[in-house]
């Protein structure tokens, strides 16, 4: 019979490789008497869409699992150690940790207990209590298991402040071949019922005012990169319909790490490298944020994001023609297509140049990246680069190293160098 804490230990563990956690306040009020708030700064850390850091308990109801799927470290074949949570149990964990100040909310998911049904029905308890019975009103972030009944997750859009269903691999054909129990009718299903939820909320909202809120901070999903051979270009695709089809408010991207052997996936040896997963999310920031389309950044002849420019730089270099933009006269639209200016940036140079006509320092002074932006900008007529933007040395002249290692707190020789040398 396994204590409390040694299921914590298991099912916290159980739980790192699922990145998609990021909160977002979400505007759940509290109730006299209660404890817990959605707007506050809130065992894993993650980011508000405005910047606050929030400590999560990142954890699962069970890891027991019925599906075998191959990259999945609980899968049902697999030899580990399985716990399972009662209701009452992990809401009081989340309940005394929250109280001494461990954590500001709670992410929870879990392997597929019996049926989808039967493990949504648990999850649905654990986070009723915590809501019902202890009053609790912080930031909850649930997973819905693929096949969930639309009851269900109506039941649980009212009471968490995020749900997602996890698509996990970037194709039918790659789902077919590494979990052929999931289909993928029951992950899009549950997800456009959420979408239609939301907007039913919406319009409830609207006539009434008191009306309870459903999944306030919107609903994401997680795609693993790296355990089938899906090109960059095709989970790009699959983002932009799941933004566009379902309201995403979040796509989250995984590097495949090896938790077992399978003919099917990557060796065990085989990392999949970090960078195309950072390549991956700024891209899916442009996507989200800078209006470019994914048929923009990659073709059926260049799949594959390049590791040494950033998606936007490497727009540009394949639109030279567009080059450079006078950013007097050019409009939003095309100011954030430019390397080197962001939203913010780009806003600073609207407002600014209703006051005067911009020069090559005031561009500077309202924060522009200049290290990128020279080559493809002119302010009053003048170019500021080194090199014009046709010049052949430009994607070496911005292109970033690719060979960077991860530094750990446990490489001793190093660490001892460091603190050898006086800098801490």
């Amino acid at each position: 019979m396994l204590t409390t804490a040694e299921k914590l230990n298991i099912l916290g563990e159980a739980a790192k490789y699922d990145a998609s956690c990021s909160s977002s306040g979400s505007g759940r009020q509290g109730k006299p008497g209660g404890f817990g708030n959605a707007h506050m700064a809130g065992i894993c850390h993650t980011w508000t869409d405005d910047g606050r850091c929030l400590s999560l308990l990142k954890v699962l109801y069970s890891n027991v699992c019925i599906f075998d799927c191959a990259y999945c470290v609980n899968r049902t074949s697999n030899d580990v150690l399985r716990a399972t949570f009662e209701p009452d149990e992990l809401a009081q964990i989340v309940v005394e940790f929250y109280k001494r100040n461990y954590i500001e909310g709670l992410f929870l998911s879990s392997g597929i207990i019996k049926n989808p049904d039967y493990t949504m029905e648990q999850l649905t308890k654990t986070v009723s209590l915590l809501r019902n019975k202890y009053n609790y009103y912080g930031y909850i972030h649930v997973k819905v298991v693929p096949g969930t009944s639309k009851k269900l997750i109506e039941a649980m859009g009212l009471l968490a402040d995020r749900i997602s269903v996890n698509i996990e691999l970037p194709s039918k054909n790659s789902l077919a071949l590494l979990a052929p129990q999931k289909k993928p009718k029951n992950i899009t299903l549950p997800m456009q019922q959420i979408k239609l939820a939301k907007l039913d909320n919406a319009e409830a909202r609207k006539k009434y005012k008191k009306a309870p809120l459903f999944a306030p901070a919107g609903q994401s999903t997680q795609i693993i990169i790296g355990a089938t051979p899906d090109s960059d270009l095709a989970i790009l695709r699959l983002s932009e319909g799941l933004y566009n089809g379902y309201n995403m408010k979040r796509v989250y991207y995984s590097a495949y790490l090896p938790v077992g052997k399978h003919p099917a996936l990557p060796s065990p040896e085989t990392r999949v490298p970090l960078l195309r997963e950072h390549r991956l999310y700024q891209a899916d920031w442009l996507l989200r944020f800078y209006g470019f389309q994914a048929a923009e950044l990659l073709n059926d002849e260049k799949p594959s994001l390049d590791l040494e420019l950033d998606p936007k730089c490497n727009w540009a270099l394949n639109n030279l023609d567009l080059f450079p933009v006078e950013v007097n006269t050019a409009d939003y639209q095309l100011l954030l297509r430019i390397p080197g200016i962001g939203v913010q940036s780009a806003q600073r140079i609207i407002a600014a140049r209703k006051e005067k006509r911009l020069n090559l320092e005031d561009l500077k002074k309202l924060g522009i990246v200049m290290k990128r932006a020279q080559y493809f900008v002119t302010a009053a007529g003048k170019f500021g680069g080194r090199l014009r933007p046709k010049s052949h040395n430009l994607h070496t002249a911005l292109a970033q190293p690719t060979d960077y290692v991860q530094l750990s707190l446990f490489d001793l020789p190093t660490a001892n160098s460091f603190l050898n040398a006086g800098n801490f």
